[in-house]
């Protein structure tokens, strides 16, 4: 079971898994928002949270027998690309915008995410994607600040 949560019910298999696992996120982000309770951006953050500890925990499960970071690993960017969308307007062209940013930030790795790739077991699994998403969210927050939007 650790291994069916961990790769995102079986995304990780996938060429690209990563990414396919960012892009369905987006689009369960999508149809939360359509929701009622999709409109409370602190349901949000508690699905974030949620999912990240279990992240750490199945994260540690699977380590001994896909090795440290497996690519097969995907529930770190369902976490991260859910931490890129809090607390910003629901709009589609946000979402998009957020996906772009946190691959952008998840697959290059600047400004300290590498380093928690060295954190022991799921903690690091997910944390360097937890901080993409954060770099990602300032971003958009930014730009929405500017932008007016």
């Amino acid at each position: 079971m650790s291994k069916f949560i961990a790769s995102w019910f079986g995304i990780g298999y996938i060429k690209g898994g990563g990414t396919i696992a960012a892009a369905v996120t987006c689009g369960l982000i999508w149809l939360l928002w359509l929701t009622q309770v999709g409109k409370n951006d602190w349901i949000l953050l508690l699905i974030t949270f949620a999912i990240t500890l279990i992240g750490i925990y199945v994260g540690n499960k699977v380590e001994p027998f896909w090795g440290k970071d497996s690519f097969r690993v995907v529930i770190d960017e369902v976490a991260g690309m859910l931490v890129t969308m809090l607390f910003i307007p629901h709009n589609g062209w946000l979402l998009l915008a957020g996906l772009v940013l946190f691959r952008l930030f998840d697959i290059v790795k600047p400004l300290f995410i590498r380093r928690l790739e060295a954190l022991p077991g799921g903690t690091g699994v997910m944390m360097d994607d937890i901080l993409a998403g954060i770099y990602g969210n300032i971003v958009l927050q930014i730009a929405i600040l500017f932008l007016h939007i």
